[in-house]
């Protein structure tokens, strides 16, 4: 038996009616906000990847799947979403029509990284993006959003983290500085920090090894480096959201593992998932745009775990699967056909309906009925297909009615959906 790919997984029924609601609840908040949705492709050229992401980051190094195609071009499975919308954003000229854009995508992305609880190797994202606006209120907007949505997900484990990493103009001091405190370090890191350390100090701070993590508790302070307008832009942020009624923690060590932020960083962090404590995160990624090749516009956006999310809502599955408005149990072959005919009819009017495509019993027909918990069920056989009338029955009360075979369909609606 051929079964599935390791770090990937089916979402069956009983379980898929939990990520559509989730994800109707999302695009309508988005939507709400001024949101456009935006749909982009799986594969990319790997280059937008590593020079907007970071060569130096684990998702380059190790994590993409990556791979030449007949023409000898490095393409690779997303392994995230904000780079494809710059990308997008750029080559479809966006910016010309309006450089103040909000999008948001939902959608597949794939790392090859070891499976966990709520990480797979093809995983899902709600991802948010605002384009235009370099306003600190924009990073306030968002963190309320991911907050909101929560609340409606009915998710109370949560609690927003947020930073600032500050700005091309202060973190080179604050990067020499890392490296000379790493340089004391060396023999507690692990292999991916000590050859990373002199690179890109930052990835340093990013590290989930526990020893790592140990080494960098007495490590410089980037808020020690930042210049007055990152300050002042950080200091308009937690004024906005104290504002906003959102409660929120200022963590100097969040550190995101991207190398495009800047600025304002974020995460949603869970106690519900143990060591994954990140649902969602996010940042200010002003220069990527450029960077890219397009113009000198900011930018910032959070993506969102789907996976994790959908483990931690405070949602039953089995509340969000819609039963079969009604069940028909046909005893004939006559009355077979016109039970299919009617199926069809209903269907095209909204109504769920279902029939046995067999040729069983009427006691098996609302067993099934039973098992698959319809509201109604039309009992139609020879003999009332003779007198040209069917059977409605409510499975609530077990009320019973006769409805005319002449204008059944109107009838049936009529009745069930008032």
């Amino acid at each position: 038996m051929i079964q599935l790919i390791r770090g990937f997984k089916d979402i069956l029924p009983g379980e898929v009616e939990l990520w559509q609601h989730i994800e109707k609840t999302a695009a309508t908040l988005f939507e709400e906000f001024g949101f456009s949705e935006i749909r982009i492709p799986i594969m990319e050229k790997t280059e937008l990847f590593a020079r907007s992401i970071g060569e130096d980051t684990d998702i380059v190094e190790k994590e993409m799947y990556t791979f030449p195609d007949r023409k000898g071009d490095l393409l690779t499975l997303r392994p995230e979403a904000t780079a494809s919308v710059v990308r997008a954003y750029i080559q479809h000229r966006l910016y010309a029509q309006d450089p103040v854009r909000k999008f948001y995508t939902i959608g597949p992305m794939f790392r090859r990284e070891r499976p966990q609880k709520g990480r797979y190797r093809q995983f899902y994202q709600i991802n948010a993006e605002i384009f235009g606006v370099a306003s600190p209120l924009v990073d306030a907007e968002l963190i309320f959003l991911l907050v909101t949505l929560c609340e409606r997900l009915k998710v109370t484990d949560v609690a927003a983290h947020i930073n600032s990493l500050g700005c091309p103009a202060c973190r080179p001091d604050f990067k020499q500085a890392l490296s000379v405190f790493l340089a004391g370090k060396t023999a507690l890191l692990c292999s991916d920090c000590d050859r990373r350390r002199d690179r890109n100090p930052l990835r340093v701070l990013d590290c989930k090894v526990p020893a790592c993590r140990e080494a960098m508790i007495d490590a410089p302070s980037l808020h020690d480096y930042l210049c007055a307008a990152c300050r002042a832009h950080f200091e308009t942020v937690k004024a906005t959201l104290d504002r906003l009624g959102v409660a929120y923690r200022v963590d100097k060590r969040l550190v995101r593992g991207l190398d495009y932020y800047t600025r304002t960083t974020f995460e949603i962090q869970t106690g519900a998932l143990g060591a994954q404590s990140a649902v969602a995160g996010g940042g200010r990624y002003d220069g990527l745009v450029q960077a890219l090749g397009g113009p000198d516009q900011p930018a910032i956006g959070f993506a969102i775990g789907f996976d994790r999310l959908v483990e931690i809502v405070g949602l039953n599955p089995a509340d969000l699967v819609r039963p079969p408005d009604l069940f028909m149990a046909a005893l004939g072959e006559k009355s077979q056909q016109m039970a299919f005919d009617w199926m069809c009819a209903l269907g095209r009017q909204g109504v769920r309906a279902e029939i046995d495509y067999g040729d069983r019993s009427l006691k098996s027909q609302m067993k099934r009925a039973d098992k698959l918990s319809a509201r109604y069920v039309l009992i139609i056989g020879e003999q009332e297909a003779a007198q040209g009338k069917a059977t409605l029955r409510n499975m609530a009360t077990r009320d019973q009615l006769e409805i005319p075979l002449e204008r059944l369909v109107e009838a049936v609606r009529e009745t069930i959906q008032p």
